[in-house]
């Protein structure tokens, strides 16, 4: 899976979390970019932590299909 792909399946699951606000899609966006990138690069953020899901329970979640 390729990094965009990533974010866009966290972005998504945040969307969701948030009550799927629409205007809210390039904060989601931002956000599951910072969180991915900081988990690939082995940065410990606990804002980060406590806001978004494990990386190995999102694994799991990216096994749902996904509405586009």
């Amino acid at each position: 899976m390729d990094l965009d792909d990533e974010i866009r399946k966290l972005a998504y699951e945040l969307y969701e979390k948030s009550g799927k606000v629409a205007s809210r899609d390039l904060d989601n966006w931002f956000e599951a970019e910072k969180i991915i990138k900081a988990e690939q690069g082995g940065e410990k953020n606990p804002k980060t932590a406590i806001s978004s899901p494990s990386k190995k329970k999102r694994a799991s979640i990216g096994k749902k299909s996904v509405k586009k």
